[in-house]
């Protein structure tokens, strides 16, 4: 027979594994429903340098590219990658090697360096878990380019989450699988700025 403490310990431990999975879903819920947003008005392919304000800047209303839905995404769930990205590469410049100078306009919007963030905050699945909705897809096309997306919370007829991305622009389709993925990244939790 256990003790009573052990079973206060195991009754708090699964009282924080619950509290963990709410979080994590509550922020996947979050990013999803940003990235379904941003379908009532699609914003068409437009890439491009663009002068942003800081933190909190956005290309146009209508116009972006792959990263931007994620970036997008994010804000809805109370994170700017804008500030976030900026910030870790100020902190830790090895982890973006393709940074030769920070640039608070453009740095958060390279499918490479969203990536090297995710990874640097231990989101990035070994490829073995399932997808679920919120997680982030970080495929290479055909053409060589980097693309990114976000599972949805829809799946298609076979049963495959469809992604909410822009190619040409901001759609949800059935690629999952379409392109070679090189990242899956899940949000564990929050992060701080500094």
């Amino acid at each position: 027979m256990r003790s009573t403490a052990a079973l206060l310990s195991a009754g708090c431990l699964a009282t924080v594994a619950t509290a963990v999975v709410q979080q994590r879903t509550s922020v996947a819920d979050k990013i999803v429903l940003g990235a379904r947003k941003q379908l009532e008005r699609p914003a068409q392919y437009t890439p491009g340098y663009v002068k942003l304000e800081y933190p909190g800047g956005d290309v146009p209303a209508g116009t972006g590219v792959c990263t931007d839905v994620v970036i997008r995404a994010f804000r809805n769930a109370g994170m700017d990658l804008q500030r976030l990205i900026r910030e870790d590469v100020l902190a830790h410049p090895r982890r973006y090697p393709r940074i030769a100078e920070p640039d608070k306009n453009i740095d958060h919007r390279r499918v490479p360096n969203q990536a090297a963030y995710f990874r640097s905050h231990g989101w990035m699945l070994d490829g073995s878990q399932r997808f679920w909705p919120g997680d982030i897809v970080y495929w290479k096309l055909p053409s060589g380019l980097d693309h990114i997306g976000i599972v949805s919370n829809r799946k298609s007829a076979q049963s495959q989450y469809l992604v909410i991305h822009n190619i040409a622009q901001t759609a949800e389709d059935d690629v999952l699988h379409r392109w070679i993925i090189v990242g899956h990244y899940r949000v564990l939790s929050k992060p701080a700025h500094r």
